[in-house]
């Protein structure tokens, strides 16, 4: 969405929009009342629009299309022609949409039809597959280059239509990415593959300026090749000149350069013109103190005070251009030219720069208060970190360190190194504490330490996360997929594991007997949820595996399944905590064994959450509580031991400090419909 409100309006979207992109619901980001392109293009005579695709423009233009035919970026459908109505029953979006072919279906199929019409002067089609694909599987999926070739036979299509329909040899086509991706399939964070989107414009009339670029081209392996850039808000400015209407109210974008040559000298100064006198109506509403009215004396604008200033030298500049003495057709377009091009470049920089202008002195309040707080907390755990030199001293090294880190933009998005080293240096430091003691209590209190650094070392490469290595091989998205009798057999023993630990712990009133089958009824659903959610969602984990796939498990409803789960989970629990509180109401007691089967409830909980490839790390989860179990460490050092595993966890998950991180499918399991609130 903030992409889109880019292209459309020439505008910058702020971080506010950013958020209101995962609430598909919302409507206060509407961009009915605002002035764009598209609503230029529907006020001239004969304006009619139609869209098809992505239905966030419908969200954000309501009312402006005469035919729409939208598809939730959420929910889509496998079965049928049509996906106009989309529910979760029929699908959520990365567990149903195996083949990445429905949602683009529902664009092409209008296409054909749509090239014949004469009642419309502009179209939409937002197609999804190949975003799809990058979330699911990254952009070296399998799944990827027969993707392209389909979106090249669609451009293919319609660029013939251009070429022999009569009445669509004025048409431009434009086709453009809203965001690019990562090498994790990811987007949203600053990697030149997530910033760096294609942009083509095509037509007939455009070999008049251009004979094209050569294609494909020779490519270096460390970074992107381009044959020129441009800012994704010049579109708006750039289509508002090849169209023939208002440049858009609140544009920050740059007419593009290279279509200049359409024009005459003076019709295309007076385009540059145009442009820049609008942005300069902005400018000046952000710098009220200045007039930019006057003689500019200064040589070298860089040379100016401020912001303002600069901007201020460089208009002045222009217009000292435009009104030398002499005739206007004696007047040196190319100087003029340069000079608007330089201000409005400038201007969008600047101007693009203040919508992340932060209050600083809100910043170093909390700054400050986060400084504060932490020695108000030091004070309690002073005697403790007094006593454990060793555990003062590390603790006191992470937190300066910690904090130094959120002053680098490189270094949060790399946070996971930190923890990961954080973790394994005082692993390693506790094997260094074990094998300062004699005799057996040395072997016996050592090999459990190293234990725990070995699944470590494993626990870091299961996922690689951040942005520098995003996409590399991993266990969990290299190994695994490639080895999934042994993925089963792995995600199999977390069950079973966490099924005897809830035979033991669970429902303690009844017999054995009872509690035990309620763990093992309960397990199985969890376990079957999970089979039948990958069949659906990744059924390449099941390669060679089908014949094991039970028929009831594999047609039952996927949302009535975790239903059945989450309802069975509950009820388990509440029978387990209801009497234990009741017990303690009545005849006094201790209730702190509770925590145990409230521990493996929601272990159970969380498994079902989880990706297929992720549930292994919960096993290993327990190994490390085990291993510690052994070491018998003091209370200051179970903490610390305890706050580094948490955070290594976070990102042993695949976990990052990006929003395009965040996996938003299995918070829909159980969920019948869209509900921001409950997801």
């Amino acid at each position: 969405m903030p992409r889109v409100k880019a292209i459309t309006t020439g505008s910058i979207p702020s971080f506010l929009d950013v958020i209101l992109n995962f609430a598909e619901s919302d409507t206060t980001s509407s961009l009915a009342n605002q002035d764009t392109w598209l609503s230029q293009l529907k006020d001239k005579p004969g304006g009619n629009l139609v869209m098809y695709g992505d239905d966030t423009w419908l969200k954000l233009f309501p009312g402006t299309f005469s035919r729409a035919d939208g598809t939730s970026s959420f929910f889509v459908s496998v079965s049928g022609n049509s996906l106009s109505k989309c529910t979760v029953e029929t699908a959520i979006l990365s567990i149903f949409d195996q083949d990445f072919t429905e949602v683009d279906n529902n664009v092409t199929r209008h296409i054909p039809s749509e090239l014949k019409q004469t009642d419309w002067n502009g179209m939409i089609m937002h197609y999804l597959g190949l975003d799809h694909i990058g979330h699911k599987s990254g952009p070296r999926s399998p799944s990827m280059i027969p993707k392209q070739f389909e979106m090249d036979g669609v451009v293919e299509h319609i660029y013939r239509a251009i070429e022999t329909e009569s009445h669509l040899r004025s048409t431009l086509l434009v086709l453009c990415g809203d965001h690019g991706m990562n090498d994790a399939g990811n987007h949203g964070g600053s990697a030149e593959g997530e910033t760096s989107p294609a942009l083509v414009f095509l037509s007939p009339k455009l070999r008049i300026i251009s004979q094209g670029s050569e294609c494909p081209v020779a490519l270096t392996e460390t970074s992107f090749d381009y044959y020129t850039t441009v800012e994704q808000s010049d579109i708006a400015p750039t289509l508002a000149g090849l169209l023939g209407f208002p440049v858009p109210l609140n544009n920050l974008g740059v007419f593009i350069p290279d279509f200049l040559s359409f024009w005459e000298e003076g019709e295309s100064m007076n385009i540059m013109l145009e442009n820049a006198r609008q942005i300069l109506a902005i400018v000046k509403g952000a710098f009220s103190g200045l007039s930019f009215d006057g003689t500019e004396t200064e040589v070298d604008c860089a040379l100016s005070r401020s912001d303002g200033e600069t901007l201020n030298c460089l208009w002045l500049k222009a217009m000292a251009l435009l009104s030398s003495p002499g005739q206007v057709d004696k007047v040196n377009h190319s100087e003029v030219l340069c000079a608007l091009t330089e201000f409005s470049k400038r201007a969008q920089s600047i101007m693009s720069s203040t919508a992340s202008n932060y209050g600083l002195w809100r910043l170093q309040l909390g700054i400050s208060v986060a400084a504060l707080a932490t020695l108000i907390m030091l004070v309690p755990a002073y005697k403790s970190l007094i006593a454990g030199r060793a555990v003062g001293l590390w603790m006191s090294f992470i937190t300066i360190l910690y904090g130094l880190m959120m002053f680098a933009s490189s270094y949060v998005e790399e946070e996971h190194h930190f923890w990961y080293w954080a973790t394994s240096g005082w692993l390693a430091w506790l094997i260094l504490k074990q094998s300062n003691k004699s005799g057996s209590k040395k072997i016996r209190e050592a090999w459990p330490a190293a234990s725990l650094l070995v699944a470590m070392r494993i626990i870091r490469v299961w996922n690689q996360t951040g942005q520098k290595r995003a996409g590399q091989p991993d266990i969990a998205k290299t190994f695994l997929p490639s080895h999934n009798f042994a993925m089963w057999l792995l995600i199999l023993a977390t069950y079973l594991d966490i099924i005897q630990r809830l035979s033991r712990r669970a429902v303690p009133w009844v017999s054995r007997q009872i509690s035990t089958a309620a763990s093992i009824a309960l397990g199985i659903a969890a376990f079957g949820f999970k089979v039948a959610f990958t069949k659906a969602d990744a059924p390449e984990l099941l390669d060679g595996l089908e014949h094991f796939v039970l028929r009831p498990i594999e047609e039952a409803s996927l949302v009535a399944q975790a239903r059945a789960v989450f309802l069975g989970i509950s009820i388990t629990m509440a029978l387990t905590v209801a009497p234990a509180i009741y017990h303690k109401l009545s005849y006094g007691g201790n209730i702190s064994g509770l925590i145990w089967p409230l521990h493996d409830f929601f272990t159970l909980f969380l498994m079902t959450q989880t990706r297929a490839t992720n549930i292994p790390l919960f096993g290993l989860f327990e190994i490390q509580y085990q291993l510690l179990s052994l070491l018998n460490l003091s209370d200051i050092n179970t903490t610390l031991t305890s706050l580094l595993l948490q955070y290594a966890s976070f990102f042993a998950f695949g976990g990052s400090n990006a929003i395009s991180s965040i996996d938003l499918s299995n918070g829909y399991n159980g969920i019948a419909g869209y509900n921001v609130v409950v997801v």
